[in-house]
């Protein structure tokens, strides 16, 4: 009589052996609002990177305790993009893993790293996608709108008169349109986009 594994008898199940990280320029997906949304190839990628760039200490510090993550952290963000990204880029064609994150969801996702992930492409650095949680695409299965076809439209303008116009513009799109928009503007943005798209 042989005996079954443990998976089979409803035991513990075993989780992929971690794998050797590459260097380069790891654009890594990080959770939205829910700290068990991150990948397990995402927490091994942070492990493993020299430094992780994110926007915020704070909210990447967070992440990293929740996972017992001992890597250093560098700030990138809107405000220094141009005055970091040189010295990241310099890290990178020393041969080393950099990992970039955003405070919530995927990089560049209207997070900065635009730039950084061009240049390094740019320098012949691998670039490698870390997928995982993204606002937009959460957004737009819930919403009970049509997937098969959509546009990711970003922010609005803030003033009224700049949204209004762009509004007009994307009216004439035929798919599920998704935004990001502030909480202090929301009501607002709602009535142009009630008013522009029916």
């Amino acid at each position: 009589m042989t005996s079954r594994s443990s998976a089979e008898q409803g035991g513990s199940k075993r989780l992929p052996k971690p794998v050797a990280v590459a260097p380069g320029l790891h654009v890594v997906a990080t959770p939205i609002g829910n700290l068990g949304d991150i990948t397990l190839r995402a927490i091994a990628v942070l492990e493993q990177a020299d430094v992780i760039a994110c926007e915020d200490a704070r909210v990447t510090g967070k992440l990293k305790k929740a996972y017992g993550i001992d890597t250093p952290m560098t700030p990138y963000h809107e405000h220094n993009a141009g005055r970091a990204r040189p010295g990241l880029l310099t890290r990178l064609k020393r041969g080393e893993i950099v990992a970039l994150v955003s405070d919530a969801g995927t990089p560049l996702i209207s997070d900065p790293g635009y730039r950084l992930v061009a240049e390094a492409a740019a320098e012949g650095i691998t670039v490698t996608v870390v997928p995982g949680a993204t606002a937009p695409v959460a957004a737009l299965v819930a919403s009970g709108l049509a997937t098969d076809r959509f546009l990711f439209a970003g922010f609005l303008p803030s003033r009224a008169a700049a949204r209004r116009k762009a509004l007009a513009e994307l009216a004439q799109v035929r798919a599920s349109l998704v935004f990001l928009e502030s909480p202090r503007r929301l009501a607002a943005s709602l009535g142009d986009m009630a008013a522009a798209l029916g």
